[in-house]
């Protein structure tokens, strides 16, 4: 390692002077520009493909993005804490790598909450044989050589001078390197914002602070922000209203044959009286985004979380007005939905009987008689929320007698599989879904007589299977995929329920978002308030609204 500092410092460095720490610290840059950011310059050829033309501005970038991880970790590790930072960085550098690299996905501050709230269930369906091979060769050998040979540090104000004079070196190369290509980097940085995304590490070095400051600001002791406070019921309908609302997971649109899907991915749906609303967007790309704000009132443009999690959301005005609200989990969790509210956990034996290997969404519908016959006369919401598509692994979120589409893909290494085999198990999925919603229609039927019931489905984002290069989800809103923001939503409807499936039918291919489910919610269950005067139009719902406010008087 020592001799390999002196070569550095004879050949590469342009001054005399540099200490043997500055040379590590330049030399794991190099490192891992070279092995952690193949996904950066992947993404920087497809904007500007290898040609004499472009050839300038290509080293250009690359120049620039190894200069400034260059200048990065020269600011950021001093004294003896520095072989453990660059120890540290060589670890999250290899596996933010590996999944920009297997994935396509960004480590933004959306992929950073999702892996906070990563259970070990999910975590243990990441790990594969490729992921440790690579984060021992690129991570963990790297980091013990950094920790084990590192030069030890000089004293600071001898070490402060030449720093500074390097650092002041890169900064005039970095100058150098982007001014005559000058109206390059302003259209790059118009036109291809997310493509820096992908600079590894100093992105997620970013989205990590940026993560952390918004934990800060969540964790402060605010008072709940009441909305909808001039809400109040209206309605002339004398049977309580039972609804359930089924969250469901990665799901995506094209994949349902009730949307022109050719496979047939819902037999049972299609023996069922519903309604496909076939053209409906998400809020977000991930589960820790789209949950909780399908259930605010912010919307996507304007959504928070930190807004989102200190104020109500529909569960809590609905609750505050006399509703049952019940939330049934088999995913992670509410995200911060379910707080306030009455929450059963399904993803254990402990409730769920269905639980082989990995506990089954139909679990969720055992007991529910005995909750509905205690609360008898009373509105009630029933809340799923389900493990659905979950991925990579979708071979596994299924039972064996739902294996119609063959062959599968049986490893979460997508890569490793063809697009057959990924979508055959993707689709098997749904398959199970399908399924699993048909029952939760069967379960409702029987409360017809003495309930207003209703279903509404709607997944909280999509996913992309391989296409464009890109697996899985929580892509940048701005650029996601179609495949990651276009969600089935399927409805079914009681005969006592307000609403009609002939009202909706003509309505179906109407452009509608997660950004409704609020006011929805809201009017399903008959509660007037100002916060949805605009939507009762848009959700073809005002005809209905009408008539009960009219036989209230």
């Amino acid at each position: 390692m020592q001799s390999l500092l002196n070569t550095l410092k004879k050949v590469a460095s342009p001054f005399r002077g540099i200490s043997s720490q500055t040379s590590g610290i330049l030399l794991v840059a190099a490192f891992i520009m070279l092995t952690g950011n193949l996904s950066l310059f992947s993404k920087i050829l497809e904007h500007y493909p290898l040609s004499l033309s472009n050839l300038p501005f290509l080293l250009s970038l690359t120049a620039f993005f190894s200069l400034v991880t260059a200048i990065f970790l020269l600011a950021i590790c001093h004294g003896k804490s520095t072989r453990w930072i660059l120890a540290l960085y060589l670890f999250i550098a290899s596996q933010a790598a590996y999944y920009m690299d297997k994935f396509g996905v960004v480590v933004d501050i959306d992929m950073i909450d999702n892996i906070m709230q990563t259970n070990p269930q999910e975590f243990a369906g990441l790990i594969t044989v490729s992921l440790v091979i690579r984060t021992i060769v690129l991570g963990v050998i790297p980091a013990w050589l950094v920790i084990k040979y590192f030069p030890k540090s000089v004293s600071a104000f001898a070490e402060i001078m030449p720093r500074l004079r390097v650092l002041g070196i890169l900064v005039l190369l970095l100058i150098l390197v982007v001014a005559p290509f000058s109206g390059g980097y302003a259209s790059f940085i118009r036109q291809h914002k997310v493509t820096r995304f992908y600079a590894n590490p100093i992105y997620s070095t970013y989205s990590v602070a940026k993560y952390i400051d918004q934990q800060i600001n969540i964790a402060k002791v605010v008072p709940l922000k009441h909305i909808a406070q001039d809400a109040k019921i209206i309605g002339s309908n004398a049977k309580p209203e039972l609804l359930v609302l089924v969250v469901g997971e990665t799901a995506r649109a094209d994949r349902f044959s009730l949307n022109g899907y050719h496979k047939d991915t819902n037999p049972m749906l299609a023996k069922q009286d519903v309604v496909s609303l076939s053209n409906v967007s998400s809020c977000g790309t991930s589960t820790s985004v789209s949950v909780p704000c399908m259930f605010s009132s912010l919307g996507r443009k304007d959504y928070d979380k930190e807004t989102a999690l200190n104020q109500q959301n529909a569960l809590d005005v609905l609750a505050d007005h006399g509703v049952e609200v019940l939330w049934r989990d088999n995913n992670s969790d509410s995200k911060g939905v379910a707080t306030r509210l009455k929450v059963e956990d399904f993803r254990t034996p402990t409730l769920n009987p269905v639980c082989e290997g990995e506990c089954r969404d139909i679990g969720m519908l055992t007991g529910l008689e005995q909750y509905i016959e205690a609360r008898k006369g009373k509105d009630i919401l029933i809340v799923f929320h389900q493990m659905g598509n979950h991925g990579p692994e979708y071979y596994k979120r299924y039972p064996k007698e739902f294996e119609k589409f063959t062959p599968v893909c049986k490893t979460g290494e997508l890569k490793d599989c063809s697009k057959e085999e990924i979508d055959n198990s993707y689709d098997n999925a749904i398959l199970y879904t399908d399924y699993f919603l048909s029952n939760v229609i069967d379960f409702l039927k029987k409360y017809d007589d003495d309930h207003s019931t209703a279903m509404l489905y709607v997944s909280d984002h999509g996913e992309s299977l391989g296409e464009h290069g890109i697996y899985l989800h929580s892509a940048p809103y701005m650029v996601a995929p179609k495949e990651q923001t276009h969600v089935p939503a399927i409805v079914w409807m009681g005969k006592s329920f307000d609403y009609k499936k002939e009202q909706l039918l003509p309505h179906k291919d109407d452009a509608l978002s997660q950004d409704d489910l609020f006011c929805t919610l809201l009017i399903s269950f008959e509660l007037d308030t100002k916060m949805c005067e605009a939507k009762k139009e848009m959700l073809m719902l005002n005809q209905t609204f009408t008539s009960n406010v009219n036989s209230t008087k």
